[in-house]
């Protein structure tokens, strides 16, 4: 199995997002792996680490999840991997909640996205996100 840690979907991805639903809640896995320093386009707040600019990014999305009716479920730190190996492992693991996957469209088109996702991207080296949904 092979990976690629990224910040962003390709053009399949977002339109996966797209595609009809039974509309039940879906749970967000993330993987994230932090730059070792923020890098902002700007170059400001270069003294941060990349979980320092992450955190003020989840701060913000913690908000706007609630505003679409999800939540964060779960967040925390990977400290070893017991099955499998790779090469470098993540930084944190967290999972999110929305209550459907229209709720995580509007929530991606919210003005403060674009506001945060500096942050996200000031942070994050890559992740890998895993949508699941409750097994019947």
């Amino acid at each position: 199995m092979q990976f690629e840690n990224t910040l962003m979907p390709d053009e399949d991805q977002l339109l996966g997002l797209l595609e009809e639903t039974d509309g039940s809640p879906i749970y967000m896995i993330n993987l994230l792996k932090f730059r070792e320093r923020a890098e902002y386009p700007d170059g400001s707040d270069s003294h941060l680490s990349g979980r320092e600019a992450f955190l003020r990014y989840a701060e913000g999305i913690d908000k706007l999840l609630q505003e679409v009716g999800g939540s964060i479920e779960f967040s925390g730190e990977v400290r070893r991997l017991w099955i499998r190996s790779v090469e470098d492992l993540w930084d944190d693991v967290a999972i999110a909640m929305y209550p459907s996957r229209a709720a995580l469209l509007a929530m991606m088109q919210l003005p403060a996205m674009e506001e945060l996702g500096v942050h996200r991207n000031a942070g994050l080296a890559g992740q890998l996100s895993i949508e699941t949904v409750i097994a019947p």
